[in-house]
């Protein structure tokens, strides 16, 4: 699976993208399986709260099922302007 970073997270965890196997279930399963990979992961998702997330290139959520995902991407909450 295709794990993509955008903007701070990006910067925290110091890679634009990585390729993982992972048996996670959902979306929040990844995230515990990511924490786990380095201190900057685990930085980077401190607060779930402050990241949204889209699979394969649709918002979703934390419940999310990765059932047939191929791409995860991980990004601040974006703001109007």
């Amino acid at each position: 699976m295709d794990i993509l970073y955008f903007a701070w997270l990006r910067e925290r965890i110091d890679e634009p993208r990585e390729r993982v196997l992972t048996s996670a279930a959902s979306v929040a399963d990844l995230v515990a399986e990511l924490r786990l990979r380095s201190e900057r992961h685990a930085a980077a998702f401190r607060d779930p709260a402050s990241v949204r997330v889209a699979l394969d290139q649709r918002l979703a959520d934390f419940s999310a099922s990765l059932c047939g995902v191929r791409e995860v991407a991980f990004f601040p909450p974006m703001t109007g302007g």
